[in-house]
């Protein structure tokens, strides 16, 4: 069983910064970060190949996070400029196979989650 440990998160005024990071227990494939706030979805915020450590984005963020990777075990989400619809429980997620994607479905392990707040 892959076990995902996050650590950040906190809470911080519209246009502040902060930076997430996550740590798998053993070696991944792609990693990625997604998102759930009160009563809606969750989805996808930044994805990344563990080969050539190619990123994709949710829209939303394209522009001010930044998602970045170490290894075949540790990633970072750098935030900036943040919003307060930003404000959401942040999940560390991995899977063993290469392909990426935003699609929560594809993604087989899953971190406990760490709180971002941005207020206004």
């Amino acid at each position: 069983q892959v076990q995902l440990v996050e650590s950040g998160g906190g809470s911080v005024q519209a246009g502040g910064s902060l930076k997430l990071s996550c740590t798998a227990s053993v070696d991944t494939g792609c990693m990625g970060w997604f998102r759930q706030a009160p009563g809606k979805e969750r989805e996808g915020v930044a994805v990344i190949r563990p080969v050539g450590f190619i990123a994709s984005y949710n829209d939303s963020v394209e522009g001010r996070f930044t998602i970045s990777r170490d290894n075949a075990k540790n990633i970072h989400l750098n935030l900036n400029s943040l919003k307060p619809e930003d404000t959401a429980m942040y999940y560390c997620a991995a899977r063993t196979g290469w392909a990426c994607g935003l699609e929560k479905e594809i993604f087989d392990y899953w971190g406990q989650g760490t709180q971002v707040s941005v207020s206004s």
